[in-house]
């Protein structure tokens, strides 16, 4: 039997890349020939040319809700990248394409509709992104990581099935992340993680409270790309990295604390990992507030702490750094009566539905 096609789409960030990694990799390779479509210069270029999977670059603008100029030079952009991806899917002629958001993602669900290819989405916020609004009118079916996101969708065509969890994760081992990050006395560990294109505000105030952490804790700080505090490096129980890959599960096996920004990817694979942590949502100021809204709906469940990027400063990052220390065992025992739902083995169930 000849292989089928898939094409994966999804960019901007890692939050956009990785669930469709991690489903990748649960395809079967004698049934599925799998490629990917992704912008000329995103994160997602890097993260799926490292796997060797075949990479399509297309033009891709960027989806903005404020008037700007920029705006009317995107919109041929976006035109621009519908004949490229046309002309890709045409010639690889899938038998699904795949989207996880991200305005790259565009163009192609608008290209594979115009070629009557069928379209899977898979929303991860509590509310959906411009791209996914887009896109709705084109996919087949939806999937959504929150139970309060189907109400956002056509009720024949969406189902919640949870957060697609990299399997990697739950295998890591915590002697080998000490080892790795360097790590070799008895203080728990706190890993920050602004998300792959890093945070500012928390860059600043983790190296603002660093003498205070470190009489507590070991750290690791992913500080996001072109970061790194050369003045802090080689610090004993401090390590800054730009980005963890293949490391990941073993650090987040050593990790006792988490202090992340409110992607829905990241604090959906904490909260099966059962990492108590703090959140610190991107500001209404710089986003459309879905972050927000994630970290209230985990909140709300008792997975987490709350923190306004408005009112972070390094004396209230320490105390409800020491409130999260206070209150994990009471968050870990929550996070383990939450319901598990297994995205990935329904996602791929779906995918072979198609086959």
């Amino acid at each position: 039997m000849s292989k089928k096609v898939i094409v994966f789409t999804g960019g901007g960030t890692a939050g956009h890349v990785t669930p469709n990694i991690a489903i990748m990799k649960e395809l079967d390779n004698e049934k599925w020939d799998i490629h990917y479509v992704g912008s000329h210069k995103g994160i997602e270029k890097e993260l799926i040319t490292n796997l060797n999977i075949s990479y399509y670059p297309i033009s891709s603008g960027k989806l903005r809700r404020y008037v700007d100029m920029e705006n009317v030079k995107d919109v041929f952009r976006v035109v621009k990248g519908v004949g490229d991806a046309r002309r890709i899917l045409k010639k690889l002629k899938p038998s699904l394409v795949f989207s996880k958001g991200g305005f790259v993602t565009v163009p192609v669900i608008m290209a594979a509709k115009s070629l009557n290819i069928p379209v899977f989405i898979h929303e991860s916020d509590l509310t959906p992104g411009l791209a996914n609004k887009i896109a709705q009118r084109f996919a087949t079916k939806i999937f959504t990581s929150f139970d309060e996101a189907a109400n956002h969708f056509p009720k024949e065509k969406v189902r919640v099935v949870g957060s697609p969890i990299r399997k990697e994760l739950f295998h890591g081992k915590a002697s080998d992340g000490e080892s790795w990050l360097r790590f070799y006395d008895k203080r728990p560990i706190l890993t920050v993680m602004g998300g792959s294109l890093g945070a500012r505000r928390i860059n600043e105030v983790v190296r603002e409270a660093l003498p205070e952490l470190q009489k507590k804790f070991q750290i690791v700080h992913l500080c996001g790309k072109g970061n790194i505090d050369p003045n802090l490096e080689n610090k004993p129980g401090y390590r800054q990295l730009e980005y963890v890959n293949e490391q990941l599960p073993d650090v987040l096996a050593a990790t006792d604390y988490v202090v992340t920004r409110g992607g829905s990817n990241a604090i959906f694979e904490f909260l099966a990992l059962h990492k108590p942590m703090m959140i610190i949502p991107l500001s209404k100021a710089q986003s459309r507030g879905d972050q927000i809204l994630n970290a209230k709906s985990f909140k709300k469940k008792g997975y987490c702490l709350v923190v306004e990027e408005e009112e972070l400063t390094k004396e209230v990052f320490l105390k409800e750094v020491n409130s999260l220390q206070q209150q994990a065992s009471t968050m870990k025992r929550t996070m383990r009566e939450a319901t598990k739902t297994d995205a990935i083995s329904i996602l791929v169930e779906e995918i072979e539905r198609i086959y």
